[in-house]
């Protein structure tokens, strides 16, 4: 046969659609509803089998149990909270301890990560030895293992409350916990605030004027003197104007305990160093891919402009690197907020251990318990993606602007 008489490409598709029956669309669309049918069977019998062992064990389903009284203590609660509460409150003490534990232990990962990250990358010898170690011991080592060692091998170990390090005597560590002087909003608070807000958003403003700058002529303004003049000054002026914004009230030994003040519980401290850490060795190693993925040549750019190495990274190397190191820091982030279920371990009053735990416990409700949990930890995973998806979207626009 001849090349040039040969059927084109697109024929050879039809002919195979006409051998295989000439039905294949209907046969597609039967088999999707044979497929949907039988997920929804399979369906059917899982909730039919759930409903009858529930029928059996005489535990009645649905959501009416979260008005119940819960009758236990919490030992950190951010938000008013007492044994009265009902099993929603305890819900919603266990969200935001999640929620905060998670969100510090993301910054604190982020700012370690990029450290560590960029040190393995230096000139220096000995600094990217070290960074290079630190990358290969914590993220070999199990996070449940980090998480018990900080806990009883680090702050267990620290004297009790009569023996505590004691710091200008207004903050005291034990192995009770972290006392600190406890805030208390008086007259000068709002307009206080209203000038940190002013102050911030008038530092970001001059520093994206600062860079638009160097970017459309080359022109290097110098961000630090106005930032640190709207940061500083607005606060002292408020404060100067309105009066102090707080009172603090410092925490004092009665007993064998500190009273009044506040206090960083060892759990939430002991859970918060460990996933830091141990996430900041994987952030590390995508920054340094990322890093080392954009042309040596931007850096040879950046030196022929007069510029240092660390303001080259900064202004040019890492904005590049942003693309590639985007996708995998956001599933470190994910990664990072599943992980801190793990504070069942230490028994840090998180979402997993005083609603996962205690409330199903205590009311049996385990397909309800167990679908809100899921339900928070998904949500919470896609507002994390939405979030940083926007961001990339953000630093794509730019760069290719």
């Amino acid at each position: 046969m001849d090349i040039d008489s040969r059927p084109a490409p697109t024929q050879y598709g039809f002919r195979l659609r006409r051998a295989l029956g000439g039905q294949s669309g209907w046969s597609g669309f039967v088999l999707q509803i044979m497929f949907v049918a039988a997920l929804a069977w399979i369906g059917y019998e899982i909730v039919a089998n759930a409903r009858s062992n529930l029928a059996a064990q005489r535990i009645a389903s649905g959501f009416g149990f979260l008005s119940n009284t819960a009758g236990f203590g919490v030992s950190q609660s951010l938000i008013p909270y007492s044994e009265s509460d009902t099993y929603t409150r305890v819900f919603f003490v266990g969200l935001v301890n999640t929620l905060v534990v998670s969100a510090i232990g993301i910054f604190f990962a982020t700012l370690i990560g990029f450290a560590v990250g960029l040190g393995r990358l230096s000139p220096n010898w000995l600094l990217a030895r070290i960074a290079g170690g630190y990358v290969e011991l914590l993220r070999n080592l199990p996070l449940l293992f980090q998480i018990l060692f900080w806990y009883l091998a680090v702050l267990a170990a620290l004297p009790n409350p009569r023996q505590s390090i004691s710091l200008w005597n207004s903050f005291f560590l034990s192995n009770r916990g972290f006392g600190v002087p406890k805030p208390i909003g008086a007259a000068g608070l709002e307009p206080f605030a209203i000038a940190v807000v002013v102050a911030v958003m008038g530092a970001a403003l001059w520093r994206s004027h600062a860079r638009r700058q160097l970017f459309q002529s080359g022109r290097l303004i110098k961000v630090w003197p106005v930032a640190f003049g709207l940061l500083v000054g607005l606060p002292v002026v408020a404060l100067v104007a309105f009066g102090k914004p707080v009172t603090f009230e410092y925490p004092e030994l009665k007993g064998f305990n500190f009273s009044g003040g506040s206090r960083v519980i060892p759990e939430f401290v002991a859970l918060t160093l460990a996933l830091s850490t141990y996430t900041a060795a994987f952030i590390a190693e995508i920054v340094r891919a990322g890093v080392q993925s954009v042309h040596k040549g931007q850096m040879e750019a950046g030196a022929s402009l007069g510029l240092s190495r660390g303001n080259t990274l900064r202004l040019i190397v890492v904005p590049q690197a942003l693309r590639v190191i985007l996708p995998p820091l956001t599933n470190q982030y994910l990664n990072l907020t599943k992980n801190s279920s793990l504070a069942v371990a230490i028994v840090y009053p998180d979402l997993f251990s005083v609603f996962a735990g205690t409330t199903l416990s205590q009311t049996g409700q385990a397909i309800e318990i167990i679908a809100i949990t899921m339900g928070v930890y998904l949500a919470i995973s896609l507002i994390t993606s939405a979030i940083m998806s926007f961001y990339g979207w953000r630093i794509s626009r730019s760069l290719s602007a």
